[in-house]
């Protein structure tokens, strides 16, 4: 089945002004990653759209920019450079599909009980774990495994562990003790690569809560609830601030009529989008990435 989403790309991979947009594919119309694709692509059956912002094996750390308008997928940047996970012996970047889940948020005005600690102000991340290699932008028809609690510098840093409805071991996949029985060592990867992967940058391992463990598929499945109604506070009534001392988010959308954000196609901010202008990768600097052969 044809994908309903494409991509439009702005400029050369690799580079500060790089970006993706997400389109419809009938008609070509930019939709925000963040507010317009909607979570559940079918409730009844559990299945969710993830949007793929980091492929598996690569290294480059793509995201949603929750500030620009209809949240593009960009680079992220530190100190004027764009970032890069470092691999960690012996994982080759990232190794799932990486992206988010839309139409949720971690807020960062709320305290989780359990792992005492607030959001950390993005869409909820997921790991798809399915054996086809994703592209940056790709919009993924998922189903809920099991979930992690990173505390990443003082955050609750949720990591939703899912897989391709499509993928050949999807029928055998259901709850996260299905992953160790199909697929083992996976959960034991992913556990010390998020522990590990910012050592090489000079900084301290991250912490998890729940001692690390996995949870089940019911527990995720409350945590993405929990965040689909923090977005919807956010991008929806309002009763969530966009703007604060700390952060300004782009509730952009073409979508959700009477939302605060609810942006018309002949608005300047939608029609003066730029145009596909696509261009091979830049090269990278592979001190970057600590290759090895």
């Amino acid at each position: 089945m044809a994908s309903q989403y494409t991509t439009r790309q702005i400029g050369a991979a690799n580079t500060l002004e790089h970006r993706v947009f997400i389109e419809k594919t009938s008609d070509r119309s930019v939709v925000s990653p963040f507010h317009d694709i909607p979570l559940f692509a079918d409730q009844n059956n559990g299945i969710l759209n993830m949007i793929v912002e980091v492929p598996r094996w690569t290294n480059a750390k793509m995201e949603i920019s929750k500030e620009e308008a209809f949240n593009p997928i960009k680079q992220d940047i530190k100190k004027g450079r764009l970032r890069f996970v470092r691999n960690c012996f012996p994982h080759h970047g990232y190794i799932w599909n990486y992206g988010a889940f839309p139409q949720t948020w971690e807020d960062p005005q709320q305290t989780h009980p359990e792992t005492k600690a607030k959001g950390d102000n993005d869409p909820l991340d997921v790991c798809e774990i399915g054996e086809q290699v994703g592209y940056v932008g790709q919009v993924k028809q998922v189903k809920v495994l099991g979930i992690m609690a990173l505390l990443d510098e003082g955050e609750t840093d949720w990591k939703v562990i899912v897989v391709d409805v499509n993928d050949p071991l999807a029928s055998k996949l259901n709850d996260i003790e299905d992953v160790e029985n199909n697929l083992p060592g996976l959960i034991r990867a992913t556990n010390e690569w998020f522990r590990i992967y910012k050592i090489p940058d000079g900084k301290p391992e991250n912490q998890f809560a729940f001692s690390g463990e996995a949870k089940n598929k019911k527990y995720a499945t409350e945590i993405i609830h929990e965040c689909h109604e923090a977005w919807r506070k956010l991008a929806v009534t309002g009763e969530s601030p966009a703007k604060t001392a700390s952060y300004d988010l782009s509730i952009r959308n073409t979508t959700i009529p009477n939302s605060p954000g609810h942006t018309s196609k002949n608005d300047p901010a939608y029609s003066g989008l730029p145009a596909d202008s696509r261009k091979a990768p830049a090269p990278v600097d592979p001190s970057n990435l600590w290759l090895w052969d």
